[in-house]
């Protein structure tokens, strides 16, 4: 086995070599000519001149390598009492069925196809047949209100949506055709088709005339041509959320990304043929494409598909009833969700009774991992606990303690090193390189490896003014931290105004979007403060139009709060509201966010000398005292 450093140390000083190597991990139609195409900086292009396809490798490569009777993807859905595994044939077959289905209503290479469904083998098999076919999804959330969807639909102007009639949560059904129905009123270009998958007998009627998923198989075979893609070709749009308010689409494209996918699976979670790998995450975000959808069965593995929560689902024994019953041998999940099993079985006792001789580690991303849950996890588990740091943009780990070399070490509370291929630095606001152990910006310099995102949806400007303008020659990556002296990252904080609340990543710009449009608000900030459960929550502050005379204060908040749930969904998590009669501002009119942070994290408040009126801090200090422990 090679040692970190060694093959850290190639990746840099020679990527265009080291990625050749990788590069024959993967099947390809047609090689590439030129491996790292650099003329049109700083948007770079790997692979120039291949053909491939995700799909191919995910499914025909295994099915030609004798694992067509082998498990492909396991279904668990405590939820809906349902539980199924597929074999990689059975997997293709579907797959098949729903390729011939699109190209038949006449999607076709190109073409986007929106997703709207929960954790369901049906979402996984649409994701698939669009890569097969060149189509490119954009798998939205579940949790996302009507409006977002629309957003979403329109910026992508999809030719067909995919979605389910209800979704399944701790006793509650959710009916996701009124959430579509909603979202396809409010968009601007009419939508071409819509496909529905009826979970429940007698599922309400919708005005945009959805055809059946059956029907949508029923005229189709179950061998479907793989397109060849060109290493420009995108497979997903996934929106993120943005400091304007408007989500962002990050593309991933075939040939980069099946590449990373696959070297990654192998060199930082060591997962082979055979074995189960269990991403607790959904679909609709970036952990569920990469490493429950394409990540396991690039593999030749069987990847765990679940819906349900960590606790509630039937309790807080779930996990580890599944990692027992599928011999799971790597467990990647959010730290909300174990500080979740913690608060409900704090000494381990009935995590114990589970044997697990099969689990390997378990890994955590998403927010910031706290040391006592992974001295937690790992006193009663008796296996590693391995924080890792990526993001939506680069669609796989950035820095890890990788179990495929040799030569690691591990820090609780670090994210790990870099991972091969990421040349990380610590800047400044200039740019200019930091020492170890002080904190600044986080940036990776270009080029980024394959897998990570080329560009924006339709928007190249935006990319580069939103990730490669303020710090020339690196990916700006929005996060602060710092290198310890084993060149391990520890990230504090993110420098812009996207937070993680429950592991997903949500732009507070979005609420106050909402907020202001209230008429009795003149102005508002929303920022994240801590939280023990979510690692983050929004909080947020409102200023009422001079002269207003609006309800009381109690019935205000709640409305505002009830509409922020609507507009964007209760993923949100927005529960507190402050009405304050000014916001703390510098003299040139910025509200700062910080301060207001800080004095909600019950932190000293780093009061800048450009503070416009201490009088307005003090107001605001006095106003969160007598609601805030």
């Amino acid at each position: 086995m090679e040692s970190w450093q060694t093959e850290y140390q190639k990746s840099i000083s020679n990527p265009v070599d080291f990625w050749e190597r990788a590069s024959e991990l993967v099947h390809w139609f047609q090689k590439a000519d030129k491996i790292l195409d650099d003329g049109k900086q700083p948007l770079y292009q790997w692979f120039s001149g291949s053909k491939s396809n995700i799909c191919y490798n995910c499914l025909d490569v295994n099915l030609q390598e004798g694992r067509g009777d082998k498990p492909a993807l396991i279904w668990e859905s405590p939820v809906s009492a349902s539980s199924q595994t597929y074999t990689f044939g059975e997997v293709f077959h579907e797959v098949g069925l729903i390729a011939n289905g699109l190209r038949n209503l006449g999607v076709e290479k190109g073409d986007r196809v929106v997703i709207y469904m929960p954790n369901i083998p049906q979402a996984v098999f649409s994701m698939l047949a669009c890569a097969r076919i060149g189509a490119i999804h954009s798998v939205v959330f579940g949790g996302f209100a009507p409006p977002e969807l629309a957003k979403r639909i329109d910026d992508a102007d999809p030719k067909a949506i995919l979605y389910a009639s209800h979704a399944f949560e701790k006793g509650q059904v959710i009916n996701y055709q009124s959430l579509v129905d909603e979202a396809l009123d409010l968009v601007e270009k009419p939508l071409k088709v819509a496909v529905r998958f009826n979970r429940m007998e007698g599922a309400q009627e919708s005005r945009h005339r959805p055809i059946c998923w059956n029907d949508l198989k029923l005229h189709g075979n179950d061998v479907a041509t793989c397109e060849h893609l060109d290493p420009s070709d995108p497979l997903y749009i996934l929106y993120t959320s943005g400091t304007t308010g408007n989500p962002k689409g990050v593309i991933h494209d075939h040939t980069g990304y099946m590449l990373a996918l696959k070297w990654s699976m192998q060199h930082v979670y060591q997962i082979n043929e055979g074995d189960v790998f269990w991403a607790a995450s959904d679909i609709g975000w970036a952990v569920g494409h990469s490493y429950i959808v394409y990540g396991p069965m690039l593999a030749g593995a069987c990847a765990l598909l679940y819906e349900g929560k960590p606790v509630g689902t039937p309790d807080e024994t779930i996990y580890w009833q599944l990692c027992q019953k599928h011999h799971v041998k790597t467990l990647f999940t959010a730290p909300t969700a174990l500080r979740s099993i913690k608060a409900k079985d704090p000494e381990g006792k009935k995590m114990g009774a589970f044997k697990l001789p099969n689990l390997k580690a378990v890994f955590l991303a998403g927010e910031r991992s706290d040391t006592d849950t992974l001295s937690w996890l790992e006193k009663n588990l008796k296996v590693p606990a391995i924080d890792h740091w990526w993001q939506t943009e680069t669609g796989w780990p950035m820095t890890a303690t990788c179990l495929g070399y040799d030569g690691q070490s591990m820090k609780q509370g670090s994210c790990g090193r870099p991972v091969p291929g990421y040349q990380i630095e610590v800047v400044d606001d200039s740019g200019k390189p930091l020492p170890t152990n002080q904190a600044g910006n986080i940036v990776v310099r270009l080029p980024l490896p394959p897998g990570t995102l080329p560009s924006l949806w339709n928007n190249d400007k935006g990319f580069v003014d939103t990730y490669l303008s303020n710090f020339p020659g690196y990916f700006e990556t929005y996060d602060a931290g710092y290198f310890d002296e084993d060149h391990n990252l520890w990230i504090i904080s993110r420098t812009d105004d996207v937070i993680n609340c429950a592991g997903h990543r949500l732009s507070t710009a979005q609420i106050e979007e909402v907020l202001s449009c209230h008429e009795d608000v003149a102005e508002c900030a929303v920022v994240g403060v801590k939280d023990a459960l979510k690692s983050q929550v929004p909080v947020g502050f409102v200023v009422l139009n001079q002269g207003s005379e609006p309800m009381d204060n109690k019935q205000l908040t709640s409305q505002l709060i009830d509409k922020v749930k609507h507009d964007l969904g209760a993923v949100w998590a927005f529960k507190t509201l402050f009405v304050v009669p000014a916001l703390p501002k510098t003299r040139s009119g910025k509200v700062l966010r910080n301060v207001l942070r800080n004095l909600l994290d019950g932190e000293p408040a780093k009061v800048p000398p450009t503070i416009e009126d201490l009088g307005v801090l003090e107001q605001v200090r006095q106003a969160i005292s007598l609601r805030m422990p």
